[in-house]
């Protein structure tokens, strides 16, 4: 994704670096391991990863960690290795096996079964997860030996291809495109149940998440070289408009981008909003200042997130 540091950004560390985390890191290690090297604590990031998992993870420094709450719905691609014959509780290679099955799988069964979880799906989060339930994370309580009902939640895999398979070893790599909240080792689980083998997560890949591609990571050794030559990190910067990029654009200069950035509601009539835009990102004179929401019923515009103020 394009786009230019603006001059409020590079006066203090504001923006997205998009890092490919490491197995065996949790997401909050991630952002624990940068407060070292960036030398700052307001570090947020975007989407959630499983410590086995690698991939795009971005975090958001400064006045960009703002950003976290109202991100865009943005789709998440996958690129997840299998196995079928086997369940775990926690629905990986990781787990403590529960059940073995010799059933054998042929390719054209399992492209067949594939076809069922395309599209808006049910999915119960596994108990080995973050989710919480009567304030307590549910892998809390799954180390405590408890398991909780969970209701299902309905979730969208826009794409589920099989890329390779072997039949003997039953394992393989799956390719998914979905949406927020899908578990990809639950989707593999699932799909086991359904041809009767069970199946595990061995692996996984985000490749895309927030609009971003392993293409724009950074690796932590990377980050960490960098802290030690002087610490330079604009070249890793993302800006913070990026991530609002498919919201339309409103321009505002002189008078009127003052008065929005003193936080006045603006009055519609008076600013050139695109039509039919629920949201927008507000430029000034001077770049990005922030996103904001077209209230029609009371006819202004309303804040939602300034990032630069100066």
């Amino acid at each position: 994704m394009a786009g230019v540091i603006s001059a409020a950004a590079k006066s203090e560390l504001c923006g997205i670096i998009c890092v490919n985390k490491p197995s065996g890191f949790t997401s909050f290690d991630v952002i624990a391991k940068m407060r070292g090297i960036l030398k700052m604590k307001r570090l947020g990031h975007a989407g959630t990863l499983d410590p086995m998992a690698t991939g795009v993870l971005p975090v958001f420094a400064g006045r960009a960690a703002k950003a976290c709450d109202i991100l865009p719905d943005h789709d998440k691609t996958y690129r997840a290795g299998f196995r079928l014959g086997v369940s775990t509780d926690t629905q990986d290679s990781t787990g403590e096996v529960l059940s073995e099955s010799g059933t054998a799988v042929p390719r054209d069964r399992l492209l067949s079964a594939l076809e069922s979880f395309r599209g808006s799906i049910e999915q119960i989060p596994p108990m080995y997860s973050a989710v919480s339930v009567n304030g307590k994370r549910l892998y809390e309580l799954a180390r405590e030996g408890r398991i909780v009902e969970r209701p299902a939640r309905t979730v969208t895999v826009y794409s589920l291809e099989l890329s390779d398979y072997d039949e003997e070893s039953r394992s393989g790599t799956l390719e998914v495109s979905c949406s927020k909240g899908t578990y990809i080792r639950t989707l593999i689980s699932d799909i086991g149940d359904v041809l009767g083998s069970g199946g595990i997560m061995t692996s996984l890949v985000r490749t895309h998440a927030c609009g971003f591609s392993l293409e724009d990571c950074v690796t932590l050794e990377q980050l960490q070289k960098a802290a030690e030559n002087g610490g330079d990190f604009l070249p890793f910067l993302k800006p913070i408009e990026d991530v609002f990029a498919e919201f339309p654009a409103l321009h505002l200069k002189g008078a009127q981008e003052r008065m929005y950035r003193n936080g006045v509601k603006l009055d519609l009539d008076r600013i050139r909003v695109p039509a039919n835009a629920e949201r927008v990102r507000v430029l000034g004179e001077s770049g990005f200042i922030g996103t904001a929401v077209p209230d029609r019923e009371s006819g202004i515009l309303k804040v939602e997130r300034n990032f630069y103020l100066q």
